[in-house]
């Protein structure tokens, strides 16, 4: 979310940027992707990682959140709170509030099957995309992704124990991919936490709290309609 905020700095500056803040920015994004990933049932239970087992009949979820973000000198430069929505396959809502922020405050990451919406509260401002647009060569190929495009995408290795958690670690293969890794802590098949290093030497930092499997979803909490007054950017798919 650092990169986010640096373009809102930018923007307030006056400087004339318009446009997005990168999708690929969402320190969310990769959480995101997985869990809204679509995987087969044949999926042999020997062979399968904690986050394929965990993935394994997973229609929707619900969990609140904790981020915080950390720069590579150890220094915390964000730190919030919100609630993740997930229905496979493809579509969420990431709402996020920083801590200490004004009442309204906030950013939400909305996919719809269709299009991925960004509203930035603060600027009055969205950013739509076809989600068609917006997977290539980033974490939110897995969105609509199989099985065997998952691993032909990134490579899942164990970590071990640590913390009372057992972790996996993900990788992209492709060397354009928006993040370095990303270490996904589970407790049991629950998943707690997880660990993202973006490619600017920061550490986005997820714990996952009061999460609910396979829960009733509203409708209308997985589609978007921007605010009224707000300026929109980019046209999305009907």
């Amino acid at each position: 979310m650092a990169r986010v905020k640096c373009w809102r700095r930018r923007r307030r500056a006056g400087s004339g940027v318009r446009g997005a803040p990168p999708l690929r920015c969402c320190a969310l994004a990769l959480a995101l992707a997985v869990l809204a990933a679509p995987l087969r049932a044949a999926t042999p239970p020997q062979a399968a990682t904690p986050l394929e087992r965990f993935l394994e009949g997973l229609d929707t979820w619900r969990s609140d959140f904790t981020q915080e973000v950390v720069d590579g000198k150890g220094r915390k430069v964000d730190a919030g709170a919100g609630v993740l929505l997930v229905r496979r396959p493809g579509r969420f809502r990431w709402d996020y509030h920083p801590r200490d922020a004004a009442a309204g405050a906030g950013q939400l990451l909305l996919a719809d099957g269709r299009n991925l919406w960004f509203l930035d509260r603060d600027l009055e401002q969205v950013t739509v995309k076809p989600l068609g647009e917006s997977l290539s060569a980033t974490p939110m190929l897995l969105l609509s992704a199989s099985l065997e495009a998952l691993h032909g995408a990134f490579e899942q290795t164990g970590s071990g124990r640590r913390g009372g958690l057992e972790w996996v670690t993900v990788t992209p293969r492709s060397a354009d991919a928006e993040f370095a890794r990303a270490e996904i802590g589970f407790a049991g098949t629950r998943l707690a936490r997880m660990v993202v290093a973006d490619r600017l030497g920061q550490t986005v930092t997820l714990v996952f709290t009061h999460d609910e499997r396979n829960v009733r979803l509203a409708e209308q909490d997985l589609q978007f309609q921007p605010p009224a007054g707000a300026d929109v950017i980019g046209t999305p798919v009907p």
